[in-house]
C-alpha cells in the first residue's frame, strides 16, 4: 500500500518536527561540552592540581561581580586585580551578603574575558561550584583557587592577553527543600 502525496508531505513533516525536537533536546548538553572543551564564550577550565610549570611571564586578572535583576544580594570581589605569574596558583577571594530578612540560594555563572583566554584559564576549586545560601544578614567570603595554564604562550590568539577578567554574575534560585520548608512562617493560635 503506497501513501497519497498528502500523507508523504505529512509524514515527512512530521520526520522534521521529530528531528527538530531531538535537536534542540540535544543542544544544551552539546553546546556545554563544546564550550569546556574549546574555551567558547569564555568559559573556563577545571583542574584537580595547580600547574608543574610556572613561567616568567606576568598576567594580569581582573575580578568582576554581578547579579541578577531582582536578586537582592550584594556581591563583590575583595581585590579588583593581581598580577601573577603564568602558570601560578592564585587565590582571589569575593564576598556576598544578604541584607534581606529571608534564607536566600544562589549560583554563580562565570566567564573569562577575551574569550580566547578561557580554554588557559582552570579553576581548582571555585564557590561556584556549588549553590550558596546565605542567611538573613549573613556575610561570607568565598574563595576562587585558579591559574593560567602555560600553554596560553603558544596560542596564535591568547599569547597576546595581558590582562585576563574573570566575571561572575550570582542567580537565585529556589531554596532547598529543608531551608524552604523553615522559610515559611509558621501559623499559631487559632481563629474561633
Amino acid at each position: 500500500m503506497s501513501l497519497s502525496a498528502p500523507q508523504k508531505t505529512a509524514t515527512k513533516m512530521v520526520g522534521v518536527v521529530v528531528l527538530m525536537g531531538a535537536l534542540a533536546w540535544a543542544s544544551v548538553p552539546f553546546y556545554d561540552w563544546f564550550c569546556r572543551v574549546t574555551g567558547f564564550g569564555g568559559v573556563t577550565q577545571t583542574a584537580q592540581q595547580g600547574s608543574d610549570t610556572i613561567l616568567n611571564r606576568t598576567i594580569t586578572v581582573r575580578f568582576d561581580s554581578n547579579v541578577e535583576a531582582g536578586m537582592d544580594w550584594e556581591f563583590k570581589p575583595l581585590q579588583r586585580e593581581m598580577e601573577l605569574r603564568i602558570g601560578e596558583t592564585g587565590l582571589a577571594f569575593y564576598e556576598a551578603y544578604n541584607p534581606t530578612d529571608k534564607p536566600i540560594a544562589g549560583t554563580a555563572s562565570y566567564n573569562v574575558a577575551p574569550y580566547s583566554a578561557g580554554y588557559y584559564f582552570s579553576k581548582i576549586d571555585c564557590f561556584c561550584f556549588t549553590e550558596q545560601v546565605l542567611q538573613p544578614g549573613e556575610r561570607v567570603t568565598m574563595p576562587v583557587t585558579f591559574y593560567v595554564d602555560p600553554e596560553i604562550v603558544d596560542d596564535r590568539e591568547a599569547k597576546f592577553a595581558k590582562v585576563i577578567t574573570l566575571s561572575y554574575t550570582f542567580h537565585e534560585t529556589d531554596l532547598p527543600e529543608e531551608l524552604a520548608q523553615l522559610a515559611i512562617p509558621a501559623t499559631t493560635g487559632s481563629t474561633n
